[in-house]
């Protein structure tokens, strides 16, 4: 007995016998079934079969793992209907963060500004992206954002590529390609995906000199590690962690001016890209572009959609000599944007050059919130949501900068907390899945919605899909 019972649990398919599995309903039939009639209209006729097939597997698979009774085959076919019309969706949505966390890379980072989407979807068409207009002549991609680039850092020229780990991959290739660089241990990060310096480095074909300790480094150790193989010497910025007690780092200054007295260049990794002095808004301070180039930088790196809060991108700026020699490099077609990026990117930088950032960039708009116009947000959201039949209080929160920028930086904010008969976890997966979906935070038994990072345009969505939760 125990024998056989051991055989049953090991092979359950031999519990069901085959008019139970005569009982699946046949791809035909679900087909056929009237639920699928508006399917069938809508879409190709492979398409729906192919959902309708993958459906009836399902049900088969479940049914031989003991999981499930054979399901109606009104069921099979809604469920059918459904999958069809999930396989002719866009995979790409846009969503509505409602966590507070202004840069968040699980959502793309940095929302752009309406000139910005704007652009884009102007872009989408025939563009001047090669074509010089006065000359009638072909021209340069790389010339519309360089200028731009040039106005807000001061930086004699720049290069765009498609973010800031090709950024340093191509700068490493070209200018130190064969030879040493010199950087500080305490800054040898990984960055997202479980992508390591070190590693990016090595591919690059230089070969790295470490100095320092993880918490200590001195200009001293700079010096004395420069020899003739000795290309160049790099600040990567820790833009994701943060090192704090017993600490010491020579400023980019001191690094260029050592650099230069041995003849050799400096390139300064600043990561997210901040054009405005965080600081101002109770923040620790990132390193500004244009402090880095005024400071003696040669090369400067930085990525487009962290604090500059454009488009996914990576940016080079630097010596006019330097960034000819970098667009010249095989590897600078392979690594180059394209022109919806670009005009992306070249909407964000005039928000900078006409003074209007902290207005029209939403990062910066979120981060310049007030706690007082946040609680009387929450404190109107959660006054609809009541009526509507939720429970919900209105309480104090933080609000996280995210996206590799300003390691542990929070902001003061106001929450809505919304409890129910539901798990939080559910109410969660309620809203995932509505039109558009709805992220939040999900803590202590409850969900947080955070108005820090909703925009104005999505507000009423937003309390319209929470409403919705009371029925669900």
């Amino acid at each position: 007995m125990k024998a056989d019972r051991t055989r049953a649990r090991t092979n359950p398919a031999e519990s069901r016998t085959a008019g139970e599995l005569r009982a699946i309903p046949s791809v035909d039939k679900v087909l056929a079934h009237p639920a699928l009639g508006d399917t069938n209209s809508a879409l190709p006729h492979d398409v729906v079969v192919a959902a309708v097939r993958s459906e009836v597997e399902k049900v088969r698979e479940a049914f031989l793992r003991d999981e499930t009774d054979i399901p109606s085959i009104d069921e099979v076919a809604v469920r059918s209907a459904r999958a069809a019309f999930r396989l002719t969706a866009a995979r790409l949505r846009p969503v509505i963060n409602a966590t507070g966390v202004i840069i968040h890379t699980n959502l793309g980072r940095a929302p752009l500004s309406k000139a910005a989407m704007e652009a884009v979807a102007r872009m989408a068409s025939y563009s001047n992206l090669e074509y010089d207009l006065d000359a009638g002549a072909r021209g340069s991609r790389y010339s519309h954002a360089g200028d731009l680039i040039r106005q807000v850092t001061g930086c004699e020229d720049a290069l765009v590529v498609n973010n800031n780990a090709a950024a340093l991959v191509l700068v490493l290739g070209t200018l130190a390609n064969g030879r040493e660089v010199v950087v500080s241990r305490g800054q040898l990060v990984e960055i997202g995906g479980g992508f390591r310096i070190p590693e990016i480095m090595e591919q690059s074909g230089v070969t790295l000199v470490e100095v320092g300790t993880t918490n200590r480094t001195y200009l001293a150790d700079y010096a004395n590690a420069i020899t003739p193989d000795t290309s160049l010497l790099m600040r990567i910025h820790a833009s994701n962690f943060r090192v704090v007690g017993f600490t010491t780092q020579p400023d980019v200054g001191e690094i260029a001016a050592l650099a230069h007295n041995h003849s050799l260049l400096m390139v300064d990794d600043v990561g997210s890209g901040a054009l405005i002095d965080t600081a101002r808004f109770g923040l620790a301070p990132e390193p500004l572009v244009q402090s880095s180039i005024k400071d003696g930088a040669d090369v400067v790196l930085f990525s487009g959609d962290k604090l500059l809060g454009g488009p996914q991108c990576g940016v080079i700026a630097g010596r006019k000599s330097l960034v000819d020699r970098l667009k010249k490099h095989p590897l600078a077609r392979a690594l180059r944007v394209d022109k919806m990026t670009l005009a992306a990117l070249e909407a964000t930088l005039l928000h900078y050059l006409k003074g209007e950032a902290e207005r029209e960039v939403p990062i910066w708009r979120m981060v310049a919130m007030s706690e007082q116009d946040l609680k009387q947000k929450a404190e109107a959201w959660s006054a609809r949501l009541n009526k509507s039949g939720l429970t919900t209080l209105v309480e104090r929160g933080q609000s996280a900068i995210g996206g590799g920028s300003l390691p542990g930086e929070t902001l003061p904010t106001w929450l809505v907390s919304i409890k129910s008969d539901q798990p939080a976890g559910r109410l969660a997966e309620h809203l995932r899945q509505m039109d558009p979906p709805v992220i939040v935070r999900v803590e202590k038994g409850a969900i947080l919605v955070d108005p820090r990072t909703v925009q104005e345009d999505e507000v009423e969505i937003l309390l319209a899909q929470l409403e919705r939760l009371s029925a669900s």
